[in-house]
């Protein structure tokens, strides 16, 4: 009843935590109470929980209760392990103790036999006691009576074993031990023979007992005792009844066995790792394997021996792991060998592994053990690639090229060539290609370590080198926000600087096909392997919990690329808005300050506008050719940049102050100029396809302050704006102008653009508002 309480409650606490029962119900400690209850109904409390639930969400209830019911498994199986050294190291003492006693025992039995014998002076080599009682009136003419075969028996008793003794004749011995013990105990029982005449057949079937057990112990501590003798001698021993004495003899003796052979067992500072690992393992885990077998054989399953068994195990293991740490392991963490190492693990894992159909579960020991060492390979592997990709960004002269093993076609498009191994090659600079082959062979090393556990640590470890790759990238931007910290932070790493437009293009397109593409690729040789022993249920969740780690790691890379987009569209923004010695191109007095007739001016957008427009083209085009399949990232860019400095403009509180509420309003032909520059800003914006929801909103709100600025003047805006075709075939006639191509038949916007009928949408809105 306890465990069905305990999986209702779990059912339960799993229907709420997915959400099957949306309240939130009290404390935890309060829904306990009904199982406390001696009279709760495990069936009625499900029927009561469950009676509105669908069949999907039973059988998604179900499946959790599965999922908890392995993880409580597992969870307890951990903890079973982890007490168990301390169970097993108890049960040996118990087992040692018992022994003791019984020696105590025997010891203290022949001692009162002796002192029996002297308290009633009686010459144990005398037989006279055994003559009956009758005869003692018999008359002294009677003839002497001949001895009987008892008494013949007790005569020959001693002799014939101290005979079998010494030709070593054991099965043979066994029997007349196992004859004496008969005798003695039906005397004892019918009282055939003296008390004096018992004690000192008891005396002498312990003492030749004695005798055979320190012969069989003998032959099994013997180096040339092997298989069926040994199994013979232990056997033997057990049947004397010094049980535990005879495992530990057997345990001893094949650990000399294989310490024996280990003998011509050198390693090499010159040999190769594996090949020493390969070796050891197949002496210590084939030693452990015939000891366990001989030790089910001879002694069953009785835990005492299980457990000994078990214990010594573990002990051969972990010396077998301190060996293979000091004479493959250690130098290969240190050096990074990160393959090396983790080759010979999984060596060792594989004959580890061949105990478990023997009962021995003793991976976990290697893989607790070997942990730190792989830990510190991997380490050393990821600094690595940090190191040689920082000294190659030194010199990156941050062109993008493809890689040096690949030999462009005539005739392929020029971002990607189908190489020999049938993947997609692209275009990266010098330190980014050297960065992602080494990621490559680094996710080719550390396919073992999802035994170990540490394929999260993997992902971590190299999410970490990249984000420090993406600073250095950052550092290349020239005046970056974050140059000089992270030049502090980074131990002091030069970096070449990337000077051209197309040069910082180009850290972008490194960081973002190495976070989209090649590095998630590559993590994917991650999965784990399918083991025939899972099942279905556990295999699905085991990739998709994979799939969820990945796609979250994914996520993370984005993210630090982000950082670097950012740091590009703020320095970009930057060079529009500030000159050299620090002051503004954008500012109120552009507006403010306009004066003259509407209608003889020439009307353009302000220079600002129009220089972000010819940077945006220009852009546009270095990007067409850096992100060949990959448009949307250029389209992302593009969009960023325009935000970050209309961004800026909305921001900009001493630019609003010198509008509102500055010496001079802002007059007709400065609203109608700044509607103008707004205008201009979603048209190109549009055509580009690069206008985002978020642009218009800021767009539209700025305008808005505008207008309101205007209409405290006393003066209605909507009177002294021309209409929207005005604004756009201006803002198309500079387009034309700037960028050098006809605009569209008819002055009219692209309709392909998806973001064409938005922003006409949009600007209509902030002409009919009629709040001000």
């Amino acid at each position: 009843m306890a465990s069905v309480k305990s999986s209702r409650s779990r059912a339960h606490a799993v229907t709420q935590s997915k959400g099957i029962n949306k309240d939130t119900g009290p404390k935890l400690e309060e829904n306990l109470n009904v199982f406390k209850s001696d009279n709760f109904d495990a069936d009625a409390f499900v029927q009561s929980k469950c009676h509105s639930l669908n069949e999907k969400e039973i059988r998604q209830l179900c499946s959790y209760l599965l999922e908890l019911k392995r993880a409580s498994a597992e969870e307890m199986r951990r903890s079973v392990y982890a007490n168990y050294t301390a169970f097993i190291r108890t049960s040996k003492e118990i087992s040692d103790l018992e022994g003791e006693l019984s020696s105590m025992k025997n010891l203290l039995s022949t001692q009162a036999t002796l002192i029996h014998g002297l308290a009633e002076g009686v010459h144990i080599d005398s037989l006279s006691d055994i003559v009956p009682e009758s005869t003692s009136d018999s008359s002294p003419t009677d003839d002497v009576r001949e001895p009987s075969d008892l008494e013949k028996w007790l005569t020959e008793f001693p002799d014939h074993l101290d005979v079998l003794l010494a030709e070593r004749r054991v099965d043979e011995a066994l029997l007349s031990l196992d004859e004496g013990e008969s005798v003695a105990s039906e005397a004892k029982e019918k009282k055939t023979l003296g008390h004096a005449v018992l004690l000192s057949l008891q005396t002498a079937i312990a003492e030749r007992r004695q005798k055979l057990a320190d012969q069989l112990a003998e032959i099994a501590c013997q180096p040339s005792t092997r298989g069926a003798e040994l199994r013979a001698a232990i056997s033997a021993l057990k049947k004397l009844g010094d049980g535990p004495r005879a495992h530990s003899l057997l345990l001893n003796a094949h650990y000399q066995k294989y310490q024996f052979n280990m003998k011509n067992l050198r390693p090499s500072s010159t040999s190769y790792g594996g090949a020493y690992t390969a070796a050891l393992s197949q002496l210590v885990f084939s030693g452990i394997a015939q000891a366990a077998t001989d030790s089910l054989a001879i002694f069953g399953k009785e835990p005492a021996y299980t457990s000994e068994l078990v214990m010594w195990s573990t002990k051969q293991t972990e010396a077998f792991a301190l060996l293979v740490k000091r004479h493959a392991l250690t130098s290969s963490a240190a050096a990074g060998g990160l393959r090396a190492a983790a080759e010979c693990v999984q060596i060792a894992l594989g004959h580890c592994s061949l105990l478990e159909a023997r009962g021995l579960a003793l991976c976990p020991v290697l893989l607790k053990l070997f942990r730190p060492s792989v830990e510190q390979a991997l380490d050393a592997n990821l600094k690595r690639i940090e190191e040689s990709t920082a000294a190659l960004a030194a010199a990156d002269d941050w062109e993008l090229t493809y890689p040096p093993s690949v030999t462009r076609t005539s005739g392929r498009s020029a971002g990607a060539v189908l190489g020999s191994t049938g993947a997609y090659q692209h275009k990266l600079s010098s330190s980014a290609h050297r960065f992602n082959l080494m990621v490559q062979d680094f996710f080719e090393d550390v396919g073992p370590l999802l035994s170990m556990q540490l394929g999260g640590k993997a992902l971590e470890g190299l999410f970490q080198v990249f984000n420090t790759y993406v600073n250095t990238l950052v550092r290349a931007l020239p005046g970056s926000m974050e140059e000089e910290a992270s030049f502090e932070d980074s131990g002091n790493k030069i970096v070449r600087m990337a000077e051209t437009e197309a040069q910082q293009i180009a850290l972008l397109a490194n960081a973002s096909l190495l976070a989209d593409e090649l590095l998630p690729r590559a993590a994917m040789k991650l999965a784990p392997l399918a083991n025939q022993k899972d099942d279905l249920q556990r295999r699905a969740s085991d990739r998709q919990s994979r799939h969820l780690e990945q796609r979250e790691w994914k996520k993370r890379l984005v993210n630090s690329v982000d950082r670097l987009k950012d740091s590009f569209c703020q320095q970009h923004a930057l060079d529009l808005i500030f000159t050299e010695e620090g002051d503004s191109h954008l500012t109120a007095e552009m507006y403010v300050n306009m004066e003259g007739n509407a209608d003889e001016m020439e009307w353009s957008p302000s220079q600002i506008f129009q220089e972000l427009y010819v940077k945006l083209n220009r852009m546009a085009a270095i990007a067409a050719d850096m992100f060949v399949g990959r448009e949307r990232f250029a389209m992302l860019l593009l969009m960023r940049l325009t935000e970050t400095v209309i961004l800026w403009l909305s921001q900009d509180q001493s630019f609003w102050d010198d509008i509102e509420e500055g010496p001079r309003p802002l007059g007709h032909l400065g609203l109608q100029q700044f509607y103008l520059d707004m205008k201009f800003v979603t048209c190109f914006a549009s055509q580009g396809r690069y206008l985002s929801r978020n642009l218009l909103r800021v767009v539209n709100d700025i305008i808005s302050k505008a207008m309101s600025a205007f209409a405290a003047t006393g003066m209605d805006p909507y009177s002294v704006l021309p209409e929207d075709e005005w604004f756009t075939e201006i803002a198309q006639d500079a387009m034309e102008k700037l960028s050098g191509k006809p605009k569209v038949a008819n002055g009219e916007r692209d309709l392909n653009s998806p973001t064409a009928s938005v922003s006409a949408q949009s600007m209509s809105s902030v002409r009919s508002h009629g709040s001000y």
